[in-house]
C-alpha cells in the first residue's frame, strides 16, 4: 500500500497536504494520521511525515507511532475525528458538514485484522 492509496480519503490527502507543507495539525491530528497511516506506509515513512509538522519533533513522532501501534488502535470513526477536532484549531476533517466525509472506512480499505477486531468488539460488546 502506498501514499496514493491513503489519497483516496479526502481527509488523509488534506493531512497528507498540510503536513508536507509544515503545517501544525495538532496533536488529534497527528494521532489520526498515525492511526490510519500505520495500515498503509512503513513505520519509518509515518514518522517521517509526523515530523514535517512544525509542532512535532522526533521524540514525540516515535513516541506517538510507539502507542498508536502497541496499543494496536483502529483508525477512529467519523464522530471520533470530529470529537477530536473539536479539541483543537486545526480542522481535521475538512469537509465536516458533509455527512459523508472524514469516514475512512468508507474511502479506505484497510487490512482484514482490522475488521476483524472491530467484530470481535461489538460481539463482546453485545
Amino acid at each position: 500500500m502506498t501514499v496514493q492509496d491513503l489519497r483516496k480519503s479526502d481527509m488523509m490527502a488534506h493531512l497528507l497536504d498540510s503536513l508536507e507543507s509544515g503545517e501544525d495539525i495538532g496533536h488529534y491530528g497527528r494521532l489520526v494520521f498515525a492511526m490510519v497511516a500505520r495500515h498503509f506506509l512503513p513505520k519509518e515513512e509515518v514518522i517521517d511525515y509526523l515530523l514535517k509538522d512544525q509542532d512535532c519533533d522526533e521524540a514525540e513522532a516515535k513516541s506517538l507511532y510507539q502507542q498508536v501501534e502497541g496499543k494496536d488502535y483502529n483508525p477512529p470513526k467519523r464522530d471520533r475525528v470530529l470529537a477530536w477536532q473539536q479539541e483543537q484549531d486545526f480542522p481535521i476533517c475538512p469537509n465536516s458538514d458533509d455527512p459523508d466525509a472524514c469516514n475512512v472506512y468508507r474511502d479506505l480499505e484497510f487490512p482484514q485484522h482490522v475488521y476483524d477486531q472491530i467484530s470481535s468488539y461489538y460481539e463482546h460488546k453485545a
